[in-house]
């Protein structure tokens, strides 16, 4: 099983970062290291999101032989 953690996990992990800054009296070090991993994160989970949105093309219809048309988006 691999130790890479999917975009859900990433997105998890930053609710409960930003929950537990919300809620507990962390210290200051403590804090400033959930902050990190949660900028961390973030940039990994955008960069997740910019190569798929590489990836998705627009449906624009069929052609004759029934094969799809796409365009970038």
């Amino acid at each position: 099983m691999s130790d890479q953690k999917t975009f859900e996990d990433k997105i998890k992990r930053i609710e409960d970062i930003v929950g537990s800054m919300e809620s507990e009296d962390l210290s200051l070090e403590d804090s400033l290291k959930a902050f990190e991993e949660g900028v961390k994160l973030s940039r990994e989970c955008q960069k997740s999101l910019d190569e798929v949105e590489q990836k998705v093309e627009k449906l624009l219809g069929v052609d004759p032989s029934g094969k799809p048309i796409t365009e970038p988006m």
